[in-house]
């Protein structure tokens, strides 16, 4: 007999996730699984929850939320000994990793996948002491993620980053940054708009901003946007739809397994969509962290 923890942001998304989580801890249990369920309150609950399911005798957890809520259940994973499956049920305004992996959204479908017991290793990305299950970003719009406030999102839910992204262009002047990228693969300084290192191709709802990413290659995508004028900056963005921007001369693309960024300004790093302290920092593939089911 199978016992799965499923841990719930009830903020994501409101009531309909509570219908379908409910929905899915039914046919669970009418499965013959036993089934205890932790809904988080604050920050770190899904990080702490999770650590201490790996440290009991559960088999499995199921996590419903956004990319913030599964980051933490990563980042619980990868300090604890035994590193049990995750089933990723997205339920927040934002989903990359979840879309990127084509996961079902149908609970029926999900309940399937969880049946059928296909486990895939996955990387990491770790920055300093945190981890990221998709992506670390640092410059222009990389703050409005954790700006937008939570009763906005759930309204709104990606509408809300988007009108939040647009409320902050004429504030930024699109003023750029001085960094100092170091890697085996990169190594130079440059005046930059934006940087982004990622685990999956898709990003804030783009589904081809690293268009050749893959999470089980133990690399992560660096994407740099450097100095441009804004009509430039223009095509860079309706490039990015179709994932062709990373031919763009101001648009660097490179794999690496360990990057250092460092910059005499004051840049705050955005780890999978919430504040993850600020540069410099270190970013490196953490191979193999993370089990999920996929379909």
């Amino acid at each position: 007999m199978e016992k799965v923890k499923v841990i719930c942001n009830p903020s994501s998304g409101r009531q309909v996730v509570q219908r379908r989580v409910d929905h899915l801890i039914n046919l669970l249990i009418n499965d013959g699984y036993v089934v205890g369920k932790f809904n988080t309150m604050e920050k770190d609950d899904a990080m702490r929850e999770t650590m201490k399911t790996c440290n009991e005798d559960w088999d499995f957890i199921v996590v419903c939320g956004g990319d913030g809520t599964v980051n933490e259940v990563a980042k619980g994973i990868a300090q604890s000994q035994r590193k049990i499956p995750v089933a990723i049920l997205s339920a927040g305004t934002v989903n990359d990793f979840a879309n990127h992996m084509k996961l079902p959204k149908n609970i029926d479908d999900f309940f399937e996948m969880i049946k059928n017991e296909k486990i895939k290793k996955v990387d990491l990305g770790k920055v300093n002491d945190e981890y990221f299950i998709n992506v670390a970003a640092g410059g222009l719009l990389t703050n409005v993620g954790y700006q937008v406030p939570a009763e906005t999102k759930a309204i709104f839910g990606r509408m809300a980053y988007y009108i939040e992204g647009l409320k902050e262009i004429p504030k930024q002047k699109f003023e750029p940054i001085r960094v100092k990228f170091e890697s085996e693969e990169y190594t130079r300084e440059e005046d930059i708009l934006l940087f982004l290192i990622s685990n999956s191709a898709s990003i804030g709802g783009f589904k081809r901003l690293a268009p050749d990413a893959n999470v089980s290659d133990g690399y992560l995508d660096i994407v740099i946007i450097k100095k441009s004028e804004v009509q430039d900056l223009a095509q860079i963005f309706i490039n990015i739809f179709r994932g062709e921007h990373v031919y763009h001369p101001n648009v660097s693309y490179f794999k690496s397994k360990k990057i250092k960024v460092d910059t005499t300004e004051d840049i705050v790093i955005d780890i999978d969509g919430e504040y993850g302290g600020k540069l410099p920092a270190v970013f490196e593939a953490e191979p193999d962290g993370f089990n999920i089911f996929v379909p």
